[in-house]
C-alpha cells in the first residue's frame, strides 16, 4: 500500500501529463469539471478542477462533494497509472479504477487519456 505521500505525487504526475497536451487539443475536449479521487486503501479523497488550461492542485477532503467526475482507485494501482505500468484501459475494464461520470465527460476524457 502506498502513503498518501506517493498518492499525492503520483496524481501529481497525472496532472503534469496534461500540460504535454496540446493546448488546442485540451481546449477543444475538456470543460470544466470537479475531480475526486477516491483511494479507499487509505480512506482519502482529493478532489481537483480540471478546464482548458489543466489540473488545479490536488486538495484532501472528506468526500467527493458531488464532484462531476468520481475516479476510485487503490493507491497502488494509483501509483502504477502515474508511472505508466498500468494502462487506463486495462484498469478501468479490470475493475482496479472505476469512473463515475456523464457519457459525455467520459467520451471527453477517452480523447485525452
Amino acid at each position: 500500500m502506498a502513503t498518501l505521500e506517493e498518492a499525492r505525487a503520483a496524481l501529481e504526475r497525472i496532472a503534469t501529463r496534461l500540460t504535454d497536451v496540446n493546448p488546442d487539443e485540451l481546449a477543444k475536449h475538456v470543460v470544466e469539471r470537479t475531480v475526486s479521487c477516491h483511494v479507499p486503501d487509505l480512506n482519502l479523497v482529493f478532489i481537483t478542477r480540471i478546464h482548458a488550461g489543466g489540473l488545479d492542485s490536488f486538495e484532501v477532503a472528506e468526500s467527493p462533494n458531488g464532484a462531476q467526475v468520481r475516479l476510485t482507485v487503490n493507491s497502488d494501482d494509483l501509483v502504477a497509472l502515474a508511472d505508466d505500468e498500468l494502462g487506463v484501459g486495462k484498469a478501468w475494464a479490470t475493475g482496479r479504477l472505476k469512473v463515475e461520470a456523464s457519457l459525455g465527460d467520459l467520451l471527453r476524457l477517452r480523447k485525452i487519456l
